[in-house]
């Protein structure tokens, strides 16, 4: 007989109703894999805009306007995934703190027993190709009692952090060191912040201070204090007029995952050869582009989804050596996941929405 597990299955683009709580089978362990029993799982932007459809080359609106609170009817999108078509019906989630119970393969068995991370971008062949899967995007996710990844993925890590704290970690703060990383990010520099108040945006506040560099956060005013404790040297709200306040050429690097309207201000902030990094489009995906902006300056745009191979490992050791913190705003059971993303989405919150599942 199948041994089952709960697990939440989304079963296509649509609305909360598409996110089932139901028994499925439980996941096998063959050869290079592992399975691990979920301790918390961390909710992000790319679930819901995952069950929105919102990669689709289709939709050209703000996240969101595309969200069942928008009123605007959900369609099926063929091309709704990341790399292509989304598998549904599958498992989502893309963070995943927990425990491995079972191994593929005899070489591997002193893993058992071990807390781990869960890398969730996996190069597809190697890290000389830029080609990547996601796990809760391409393959069953962590929003479940149990799922089963590559043993190459699953990080064991020491730490007296909660489970809650540690699932908090992998999708936002390893796109956010990926894009530091990538953007070579250098101490004593000026790194302008938008989005400041989301998961990725309050991870990239404290990396890039880990690296010497001077933030400017840009966030509502109402979440400045949060961001502040988190050490940003300049706190600015999303509606100031940017270079009224900081003047053009006086940043470095752009970490922008808003895009949007406000897109064109941030190439004017950039210094001459300034880089701007980007892993999301949270305001609108269609921006104005002022090519003299960009060559007359030898700026670089940087596009990062592949996640380069010292990112993860980094990230487990600022971790053990207590060099970051955690911002878990909210924690809810698994199966309340439909209230966790309604809530999400007003943007009331300062860091991450985690899910704890039952066992």
């Amino acid at each position: 007989m199948t041994q089952v597990m709960k697990a939440i299955v989304t079963t296509g683009n649509g609305g909360y109703d598409k996110l089932v709580y139901k028994d499925v089978p439980m996941p096998i362990a063959e050869h290079d894999e592992v399975v691990i029993k979920v301790l918390a799982a961390g909710m992000n932007n790319t679930e819901i805009n995952t069950r929105l459809g919102w990669y689709s080359s289709s939709v050209t609106d703000a996240t969101n306007e595309v969200s069942e609170e928008s009123g605007q009817p959900i369609t099926e999108k063929t091309d709704g995934g990341w790399n292509a078509a989304t598998p549904f019906p599958f498992v989502q989630g893309t963070d995943c703190c927990g425990v491995i119970v079972s191994v593929g393969a005899a070489e591997h068995s002193d893993l058992v027993g071990k807390r781990v991370l869960v890398r969730p971008c996996t190069r597809a062949t190697d890290f000389t190709s830029m080609d990547n899967i996601w796990m809760g995007s391409d393959f069953d996710g962590a929003f479940a009692q149990y799922v089963k990844v590559r043993a190459t993925e699953a990080f064991v890590i020491e730490s007296d952090w909660s489970d809650a704290d540690l699932g908090s970690i992998p999708c936002a703060y390893g796109t956010s060191e990926n894009m530091l990383h990538r953007a070579q990010l250098q101490a004593g520099e000026v790194v302008l912040v938008t989005g400041a108040s989301g998961g990725v945006g309050s991870a990239t506040i404290q990396l890039a201070k880990r690296r010497g560099a001077k933030v400017i956060a840009v966030a509502s005013k109402d979440k400045h204090a949060n961001l502040a404790q988190l050490g940003a040297d300049q706190l600015l709200d999303r509606h100031d007029d940017l270079i009224a306040i900081l003047g053009e050429s006086s940043v470095d690097l752009v970490v922008d995952n808003v895009a949007g309207q406000g897109f064109p201000q941030m190439l004017k902030l950039l210094k001459v050869g300034g880089r701007l990094v980007s892993s999301g489009a949270i305001a609108g995906p269609i921006v104005d582009l002022d090519m003299r902006d960009m060559y007359l300056k030898d700026i670089r745009l940087i596009g990062t989804t592949a996640w380069d191979e010292p990112v993860f490992g980094n990230l487990v050791g600022y971790i053990e050596r207590n060099e970051i913190q955690p911002l878990v705003a909210k924690t809810f059971p698994l199966q309340q996941i439909a209230q966790a993303q309604q809530e999400f989405v007003t943007k009331q919150h300062v860091g991450k929405f985690v899910l704890i599942p039952e066992h």
